[in-house]
């Protein structure tokens, strides 16, 4: 999700200190503290005097570090100098300073400032600002910072035309910016809560493996690319199709990517899925795919806005229509009365949302704003950003009789009682080291308060937010035998597979476990 792009941005500027072992956790938190001060802080409107000092806050030293600005630019100054850099500098026989010039002395790349251009004022970037803030304050300026203000220090940074990371820091207000890390280790803390009981309940008894669903079938796959016109969208739908090449059963799959992604993560889902029968379609969603990302990161486009919401699902119901239609070549033959729909994390959302789960803004308003809230994690800044866009994003598309939802953000956009509009069973997955989408507030307290409907929730011991897709490489990865597990019950389900009180649940009950993963299955 966001870290994808928040990673590239690190990697432009954070340094390589040696190995000194006297001075490495200082040496940690001075990168680590440089790296914050240029994400989160910001210059006012009008001018002020220069920033001298920066005080990074170590908890875990009991002590503050102090960094005189004036000695950043100069290994002279850094040498004679007298914080607490300058004497980690002489520690390391100049080796700090020598790297500190390299670094505060390269240009950043001009898309730096194209992309705060761009994303200044949109909702993503707002509420990553907002996050990041809780870091770190300048004297006199506000504590919560925006894409506006951030904007204006990259502009005032720039020196003789170009952009550097020393020309920001010597561009902000204020005498005093403070760093503070507690938070960030408050934050590890609460993670770690919220991993639990996931962790606890994943190590249980792992479901066995099967080989009728962990192998590949007999038929062979059959990869193809095309495009698809759509109402909601002013180009072009780019879709993946993974089908049998002979032999299929008629019954089709569409897989929904999450942020920032692609098919390519997904193909080893499909072409499993196909080698046993199924047509599977896999569509770009263009406002929040991978080339999306690249376009953002140059400057060029701005993030995925909350309109998005809606279109996903709208992508989704677009190529079941296609389908349906005869508008894409290849598929004459494959029903769409009947469909199964798996996402992986803003995917699954999306697959939620086709299931019948309408969005609210109301648990948004609520708690968004609340940066101390126990369940608060990284994929809040996604859901936060959807806050004007939940209440019209009800999209329940009733050809849509199953899904699968892997590592679905859904805690804060679906309100309490949003699984009594569920019209197609849901089996919802997450993996126990989940850190983007932990599992106790985003997928184990949502189930239990689900309205009880043969809905099911797997846990895998060891997943994350990412070893959980099935690119081709993996052959499908951990998950592959599960969902081809899923898909057969929803289709042999008939009319029981609408969600009902008493209705069994579609898995079968073993062989869609996972020779490396530990899969469980939790009940109500």
């Amino acid at each position: 999700m966001i870290l994808s792009g928040s990673l590239v941005h690190a990697s432009l500027v954070q340094p390589s200190f040696g190995t000194l072992r006297t001075c490495f956790l200082r040496r940690r938190a001075l990168s680590l503290g440089l790296l914050a001060l240029v994400g989160t802080t910001t210059l006012c409107s009008r001018p002020a005097r220069a920033l001298e000092e920066i005080q990074l806050r170590l908890p875990l030293l009991e002590t503050n570090f102090t960094i005189k600005v004036s000695e950043l630019g100069s290994r002279k100054l850094l040498r004679q100098g007298n914080s607490d850099l300058a004497e980690l500098d002489r520690a390391s026989n100049g080796a700090l300073g020598r790297k500190l010039e390299q670094l505060f002395d390269t240009p950043l790349p001009l898309r730096v400032k194209k992309l705060v251009a761009n994303s200044a004022g949109t909702p993503l970037f707002e509420q990553a600002l907002l996050v990041a803030s809780i870091l770190g304050k300048i004297d006199g300026l506000p504590n919560r910072v925006d894409g506006e203000q951030l904007n204006q220090a990259l502009e005032r940074a720039k020196v003789n035309g170009e952009l550097t990371v020393l020309g920001l820091i010597q561009a902000l207000p204020g005498h005093t910016a403070t760093l503070d890390f507690e938070p960030a280790i408050r934050g590890l803390q609460r993670l770690k809560r919220q991993q639990t009981e996931a962790r606890q309940l994943a190590s249980g008894t792992p479901v066995p493996v099967d080989p009728r669903l962990a192998a590949p079938g007999r038929l062979q796959p059959l990869v193809s690319k095309a495009t698809l016109v759509v109402k909601h969208r002013p180009a072009p739908l780019e879709i993946e199709l993974i089908r049998p090449s002979q032999g299929g059963n008629g019954q089709l799959v569409v897989i929904s990517h999450g942020l920032w992604d692609g098919p390519h993560s997904f193909a080893g889902w499909a072409q499993h899925l196909a080698s046993h029968g199924y047509t599977v379609i896999l569509p770009f969603h263009p406002g929040s795919d991978q080339s999306q990302q690249r376009a953002m990161l140059s400057g060029s486009a701005p993030p995925p806005g909350p309109e998005e919401l809606k279109l996903r699902p709208l992508d989704i119901s677009a190529v079941i229509d296609g389908v349906a239609e005869g508008r894409i070549a290849g598929l004459s033959g494959v029903k769409t009365d009947r469909v199964v729909v798996i996402g992986h994390s803003w995917g699954a959302t999306t697959a939620l949302q086709l299931a019948g789960a309408t969005p609210s803004s109301k648990l948004l308003k609520q708690r968004c704003n609340n940066l101390d809230d126990p369940d608060r994690n990284l994929s809040w800044v996604l859901q936060c950003s959807f806050l004007d866009a939940a209440d019209r994003a009800g999209l329940v598309d009733p050809r849509v009789m199953a899904v699968a939802a892997v590592s679905p953000p859904l805690h804060l956009l679906f309100a309490p009682g949003a699984s009594m509009g569920l019209q197609a069973r849901v089996l919802l997955v997450s993996g126990s080291q989940d850190w983007v989408v932990p599992s106790d507030p985003e997928a184990i307290d949502p189930f239990r308060s689900s309205t009880p409907g043969g809905h099911d929730l797997v846990l895998v011991d060891g997943g994350d937010h990412f070893n959980l897709r099935g690119p081709q490489e993996t052959a499908g990865g951990p998950l592959r035998a599960l969902l081809l597990a899923w898909v057969n019950g929803a289709y042999a389900a008939g009319a029981g597979v609408r969600p009902e009180p008493t209705a069994p649940s579609l898995l079968p009950p073993g062989g869609w476990g996972d020779a490396e993963m530990g899969l469980v299955r939790v009940s109500h």
